[in-house]
């Protein structure tokens, strides 16, 4: 999943990041508004937490804007503890859900799961397909209800692959989800973390098929190598 966060006090914004980061998302960080503005024209994210007083441009106007281009990205506006019309005009401009500073961590890291969960097709806490299974608010994976040992990055792959279950995702696209802005991913260190966990999966069932020059999907089969029927328990 990738996060951007929209907050110009620097040391909230290094906290949010490093305990979003900590919890298996990409994360990335603006300052400003006209920021924010250019790097949601530019690019998808799974979640917007915007603070509302951002210089340059006000954080009501990056989200009047984000709706505009008909982006249906989540966003959980911050606002100060008494902006009780800052609040109000923000969830009719399109927000999501609202924060008033201070907040917890936890309580924001618990909302954050809760939007990209709805974004991503349900209210769901766990993705499965077949016998595997990803707790996205534990953040383990099982497989025949034993409990996987993946790496961040290989769970962030997987998670990405469970939402799609059969639907081919490409390379470009793992990097986009996986990775924040700065690091260094390549195509190749994408193919280690397939090779990594389609070996870890393959014993129960699930493979994860390469479509060459294209991408990846999860497969399920059968003891004798067959694709399982869809739909299968």
């Amino acid at each position: 999943m990738r996060i951007l966060i929209a907050e110009d006090d620097a040391v909230l914004a290094d906290g949010l990041s490093r305990s979003l980061k900590a919890g298996g998302y990409a994360v990335d960080v603006v300052a400003s508004g006209d920021a924010a503005d250019t790097a949601l024209a530019a690019q998808s994210f799974d979640l917007l937490i915007l603070d509302i007083g951002l210089p340059k441009l006000s954080g009501l106007e990056v989200l009047r804007r984000l709706r505009a281009r008909n982006s249906t990205v989540p966003v959980l506006i911050l606002t100060a503890a008494d902006s009780v019309e800052q609040r109000v005009n923000g969830l009719d401009l399109g927000a999501d859900d609202y924060m008033a500073k201070p907040f917890a961590l936890s309580e924001l890291e618990a909302r954050a799961r809760a939007l990209t969960r709805r974004a991503a097709g349900g209210a769901q806490t766990v993705l499965r397909h077949g016998p595997l299974a990803l707790d996205q608010v534990g953040h383990v994976a099982t497989l025949n209800d034993q409990a996987l040992d993946l790496s961040a990055r290989e769970l962030g792959l997987l998670e990405i692959l469970l939402q799609r279950p059969g639907r081919l995702v490409s390379k470009e696209q793992l990097v986009d989800r996986l990775c924040s802005w700065g690091e260094e991913v390549s195509n190749n260190a994408i193919e280690v973390y397939v090779h990594r966990l389609r070996k870890k999966i393959e014993i129960g069932g699930v493979r994860i098929v390469t479509v060459r020059g294209l991408g990846y999907y999860l497969e399920r089969f059968n003891d004798n190598g067959a694709e399982a029927a869809v739909g299968a328990g």
